[in-house]
């Protein structure tokens, strides 16, 4: 939260709008002061707890009805500080529960631990703590650190995904250079697993432990019904019960007709474009492992849609004649390359749709585009992170005045 003394900045982890806390500091830089709150006099009516500084939880101690207003404030002073496009109206927020919410997570090992960073660090803390996995998932998470504690040494980290239902639950472990794999089949055959696969750090080479190494989700709208299958590594959106209203939202917006979908993943988007009558459908995704994920999942849409394994950056100036009715957007958190804006832009497609998971950058490209001739139609955000400072936010684009 943003203070100020004697004309500084000072930002103040563990508070809230309106209290009156006693701060201390840690870290000056640049005359911006970073601090903690280490006693509150005055607090605020929204406050429910103390924040949790594991997984990124800093906003646990909110009320979640403040929770979602703070975010609405971050996007708008976003747009208006950065992009300089201040918004007539707050961004509607689509909330979500804020536990059990999480199908996909990363964790470290230390020691006989395996958790999430604690906020700042590289202090492994409990992920039950946060309740952000569903309590099953904390206790398959639990008997794997205590299966591996007698094997230091050798797990560094652990990829974990699990499908909506929670029907399917599959691990890849990254282990140390050298590390010895040969008990770990044994080590993470447990209830609750479907399936686990294993890479040294540094090596390409994937091993099945034992299992299937995928998860599946199953999707419908109206008479229509497809499937996404993913391996463990990949990205995919995280939020069990905001991935549906995320999709319907998006490809809603698109225009019909013909659709670009860059930054595909594993299909997300461009099969539930296709699946809802939009033709042709592009997708384009440069990962290797997403990319042989979309080929798979775009396989029964053969002749729809069309699957490419390039960078975007590549696609773009490969086609600069291309012609969609909408471009889909859903880049990693760096935003858009100055090349794939380039891209963009060229492309002169009647309608962007724009999904991020970082405002700032969203922001900063949203400007780049309205330069460019584009104007912001509508701005919707989706809580796919509560309890934490992050909020996915969807911007639909239309080229001309």
């Amino acid at each position: 939260m943003l203070a100020r003394h004697q004309g500084a900045v000072v930002l103040v982890a563990g508070a809230l709008p309106g209290e009156l806390v006693d701060a201390e500091v840690e870290r000056v830089q640049r005359g911006t002061a970073w601090a903690r709150v280490a006693g509150i006099r005055e607090p605020s009516d929204a406050r429910v707890g103390e924040p949790n500084p594991c997984g990124g939880c800093v906003l646990a101690h909110a009320r979640y009805e403040h929770q979602v207003a703070i975010k609405q404030q971050i996007v708008a002073d976003t747009f208006q500080r950065i992009g300089r496009l201040p918004l007539d109206a707050l961004v509607p927020i689509e909330p979500s529960p804020d536990h059990g919410y999480r199908m996909r997570a990363r964790l470290h090992a230390e020691g006989t631990a395996i958790g999430f960073y604690r906020e700042g660090t590289h202090e492994v803390c409990d992920p039950a703590s946060t309740r952000q996995l569903l309590p099953e998932t904390d206790a398959v998470i639990a008997a794997l650190a205590a299966r591996l504690s007698g094997q230091p040494g050798v797990v560094q980290s652990v990829d974990l995904s699990e499908n909506r239902e929670a029907t399917e639950r599959t691990l890849h472990l990254e282990l140390f250079p050298g590390a010895d794999p040969s008990r770990l089949a044994a080590a993470t055959t447990l209830d609750g697993l479907t399936g686990v696969t294993m890479a040294h750090q540094g090596s390409r080479r994937v091993r099945l432990l034992w299992g299937e190494p995928r998860v599946t989700d199953w999707f419908t709208h109206g008479d229509r019904r497809w499937s996404l299958s993913r391996e463990t590594r990949v990205f995919f959106q995280g939020n069990r019960f905001l991935i549906e209203p995320l999709v319907d939202h998006v490809i809603g917006s698109a225009h019909p007709g013909a659709v670009v979908d860059l930054y595909a993943g594993v299909g997300l988007f461009s099969v539930a474009a296709v699946a809802r009558g939009h033709a042709p459908v592009v997708a384009v995704e440069g990962d290797d492992v997403s990319a042989g994920d979309l080929r798979q999942n775009g396989a029964p849409w053969k002749g729809l849609l069309q699957t490419r394994h390039d960078a975007v950056e590549d696609y773009l100036h490969e086609r600069r004649a291309l012609r969609a009715q909408t471009l889909l957007l859903d880049p990693p958190r760096t935003g858009l390359s100055r090349q794939a804006l380039h891209g963009v832009v060229s492309a002169q497609a009647p309608r962007v749709v724009y999904v991020s998971c970082d405002v700032p950058t969203l922001a900063r490209d949203a400007r780049a585009l309205v330069d460019a001739g584009y104007r912001i139609s509508s701005l919707r955000a989706f809580d796919l992170f509560p309890n934490t400072a992050h909020v996915e936010t969807v911007a639909v684009m239309d080229l001309g005045r």
